[in-house]
């Protein structure tokens, strides 16, 4: 399973920091108009980091991750998937994303992350000079791959990104390891029935074998999208998880 529609990010608000957030509609090079949502530090940033989201899209567990990022001086943008669909308009909690989930289109996809990284870039996004991404689930997987096609990401962090290829035999980050162009962090969980073991081992050694600057971290006995204020039995996993991508984002993107 992924989030539930009320799940919260599981990173201490920073009460004095001063963040600026908006909802925003981006439009990608194929005409493709959809939502997003941006937060960042009030005192402005050069290092910035699209969140990829769950299946659901773009709500609020994404929205309050952004500004989790933006406390700790990160500039955030969400980007949700639906805009093709079912418009950039807000959406009420009983969405039926997975009929839209159906209809995704990977190219598509990476049109839409195109976009975000490309405002980010911009003097209205704030002209980053590090831009990463981070995804989870169905988004881990597009975080990371989305090195494969492009050398102007600092960093990509996957949280339970599915790493083997699709049933329709396209290729995967295990398989596409060697195209990656940039440092990987993996944030996997142990009892992740998607996700075997022997997964994780399979593409922590092809990210070894082709060079890549990478971290793959498994939490035991932990679930599928452990990451979740509500499931305070892995909160040790969270913390953790969360101190990871605020150092790995620190490090590559002073770099």
């Amino acid at each position: 399973m992924c989030f539930d529609e009320d799940a919260i990010p599981p990173v201490p608000q920073i009460p004095d920091a001063a963040v600026e957030s908006r909802y925003l509609e981006l439009t990608a090079a194929d005409g493709n108009t959809f939502a997003a949502f941006t937060a960042a530090p009030a005192g402005g940033t050069r290092t910035a980091i699209v969140i990829l989201p769950d299946v659901r899209g773009l709500y609020g567990f994404y929205t309050e991750l952004a500004k989790r990022f933006a406390e700790n001086g990160v500039r955030a943008l969400v980007i949700d998937y639906y805009g093709r669909t079912a418009g950039a308009a807000r959406r009420e909690s009983d969405f039926p994303y997975t009929e839209h989930m159906a209809r995704l289109i990977p190219r598509q996809l990476y049109a839409d992350l195109s976009a975000g990284v490309a405002h980010l870039r911009s003097e209205e996004g704030g002209a980053a000079r590090a831009v990463l991404t981070v995804g989870f689930c169905i988004g881990g997987r597009l975080a990371v791959m989305a090195a494969t096609g492009r050398s102007d990401l600092a960093g990509v962090i996957g949280f339970y990104c599915w790493p083997a290829d699709g049933p329709d035999g396209s290729p995967g980050p295990t398989s596409r390891a060697a195209d990656l162009k940039a440092p990987v962090l993996a944030l996997m969980a142990g009892e992740d029935p998607g996700i075997p073991p022997a997964h994780v081992k399979a593409f922590d050694e092809a990210l070894a074998e082709a060079g890549v600057d990478h971290e793959v971290v498994t939490y035991p006995g932990t679930p599928h999208s452990f990451f979740d204020a509500k499931r305070d039995t892995y909160a040790d996993a969270s913390a953790d998880a969360w101190d990871r991508v605020l150092r790995f984002v620190d490090r590559v993107g002073a770099g």
